[in-house]
């Protein structure tokens, strides 16, 4: 591979305000730069502008693994990191990186015109860091990005499976959407807390809108039934449809003595007479 030469560094750091203008009038070109605050992106180009240099004048090796590109990588993990958080799509986000390839071959071209075999050495020496770089920054992006959407999915469960306090010593849990094993962990987490905080006798799991039934969802209500009777309060099963009683039986589900009812008001009924309690209308 060849290696990059002195005079490299020295057309980049006579040009470095042309390549810094240059750079952002590709990243406004290209869209890059949507939704940012023109003062934020300045700096940035600046900043990272002033660690390459750097980089590039250590001469140690154009390897990102090299200590000469510590300050450069992190600069780019900070700006993925931050992208992906604005909600930037990955795209925009490398294109910081890539949109800086030509203002770079246009200074290059200018310098080392006069020596065509410098000059493609010198072209394939930095396409090839500039693509180290913007691997590093997509891959820093998308690990960002995973961590955003698993945080918000997070969030969705537990705003999914909020526990009501119906009546005293009464909880109930609306179900919303399908039961898989995370949101079981979630729902009984929070359900067996919510008993321990209330001293709760009776849960009602209302599943009227769960889509459908399998044998893996009833395993997770089992479950979940198995960890309230656990600690000594007793569950009924809410909003068992029509649909949802013929799919049971179809595939043999043995729900084990569970009481169940058709909506949540008969649950509500029955868990007031377990408590020896009665409504009645004021007169």
């Amino acid at each position: 591979m060849p290696a990059l030469q002195p005079r490299t560094v020295e057309v980049f750091q006579q040009q470095q305000a042309t390549i810094a203008a240059q750079w952002l009038h590709a990243l406004e070109a290209s869209g890059a730069v949507r939704n940012l605050k023109p003062e934020d992106v300045n700096q940035q180009i600046q900043e990272f502008l002033h660690l390459l240099l750097d980089g590039l004048q250590a001469g140690e090796s154009l390897s990102l693994s090299s200590g000469a590109w510590d300050d450069s990588r992190q600069f780019l993990e900070k700006l993925s990191h931050s992208r992906a958080l604005l909600g930037q799509d990955s795209h925009q986000t490398v294109n910081f990186i890539f949109a800086l390839k030509g203002p770079l071959f246009n200074a290059l071209q200018q310098g080392l015109g006069d020596d065509a075999s410098l000059l493609a050495s010198q072209l394939l020496c930095v396409s090839d860091l500039l693509d180290a770089l913007g691997l590093h920054t997509i891959r820093t992006y998308q690990k960002s990005r995973e961590g955003v959407i698993k945080r918000q999915q997070e969030e969705l469960l537990e705003l999914s499976t909020p526990v009501v306090k119906l009546w005293d010593g009464v909880l109930a849990l609306p179900m919303i959407g399908t039961l898989d094993s995370q949101r079981t962990q979630v729902v009984m987490e929070s359900l067996l807390q919510r008993i321990v905080d209330t001293g709760s006798e009776i849960a009602i799991i209302d599943i009227t809108g769960v889509p459908t039934v399998d044998t893996l969802v009833a395993q997770h209500l089992l479950k979940t039934v198995t960890a309230i009777r656990l600690m000594g309060a007793d569950c009924i099963i809410s909003g068992v449809r029509p649909q949802i009683a013929q799919t049971i039986v179809h595939l043999g589900l043995d729900l084990q003595g569970i009481v169940t009812k058709a909506n949540l008001a008969d649950a509500l009924a029955l868990a007031l007479r377990r408590l020896n309690l009665t409504v009645s209308k004021a007169n």
